[in-house]
């Protein structure tokens, strides 16, 4: 059996936690900032876990993070 590739854009998205999770990071914060509240902006700067629905998807992705 060959090894998989990574894929590179899926590697640099996400990340692989001490438990096992996957780390992402929040959408919606580049541009268009102005009528968003400071508080949203603000929690969109923290890390969030992926969503059991995708996980399955993101692990073929990346194999071996």
């Amino acid at each position: 059996m060959p090894k998989l590739k990574t894929h590179r854009g899926a590697a640099k998205r996400f990340s692989v936690t001490g438990t096992g999770r996957i780390k992402r990071n929040k959408a919606n914060a580049r541009h268009i900032l102005t009528p968003k509240t400071t508080k949203r902006k603000r929690n969109m700067r923290k890390a969030a876990i992926l969503d059991k629905t995708n996980e399955k998807a993101i692990r073929k992705l990346i194999p071996y993070l």
